[in-house]
């Protein structure tokens, strides 16, 4: 494996290997990743991981894709981690969870709620701002795919099944990078 010296690259490129992704496959979407350094500009780290995600859209179906995401989340230790273990422990019943949950805006941003259909829902920000921006990559010069976004996908469902108990599907309803800015993020969690 190239020497990836951009902490974001070189987890993606860990994940696809673990993940099992053919070694040529792993290639053409990690090509040009190891010229993406700690000093790059923002928006070539960006345009870098938005063509990344363009190919990983392309060579590989979309359980692997998130499967891959998902693995890439951060966070997952901590004062988060503790917060969840807290959750789980001091609160009984799911309903108890999802407000505590709703609560502890540091691991679950602005709110987490259950949808009419039992999905849970979690917004990192309100849906009425208007403008938004992704916390974990700046300055894309076009909308990236959602496949970025099950990273963060990840780092919720990671605490939110251990505060509520429960074991998660993710899929992303809205994300800012994708929409230009237009639209929060927000995630979708099936308990299955």
């Amino acid at each position: 494996m190239p020497d990836y010296e951009y902490g974001r690259v070189k987890i993606l490129a860990e994940k696809l290997a673990k993940a099992g992704v053919a070694a040529d496959v792993a290639d053409q979407i990690m090509a040009g990743g190891e010229a993406i350094l700690k000093t790059t500009p923002p928006v070539k780290k960006a345009d870098w991981m938005q063509g990344a995600m363009d190919k990983m859209d392309t060579l590989l179906d979309e359980p692997t894709r998130r499967a891959v995401r998902e693995a890439c989340a951060c966070c997952l230790g901590g004062k988060r981690l503790e917060l969840s273990k807290r959750i789980a422990k001091n609160h009984a019943t799911l309903e108890e969870r999802i407000a505590a949950a709703n609560e502890t805006r540091l691991v679950f941003g602005h709110s987490v709620t259950v949808q009419e259909d039992g999905r849970i829902m979690v917004l990192f920000q309100p849906e009425d701002l208007g403008q938004y921006r992704c916390v974990c990559i700046h300055k894309p010069t076009n909308p990236m795919s959602e496949t970025y976004c099950y990273c963060c996908g990840g780092h919720i469902k990671h605490h939110l099944q251990i505060a509520l108990g429960v074991k998660l599907e993710c899929t992303v309803r809205s994300s800012a990078l994708a929409s230009g800015g237009t639209k929060p993020c927000s995630f979708l969690y099936k308990i299955v």
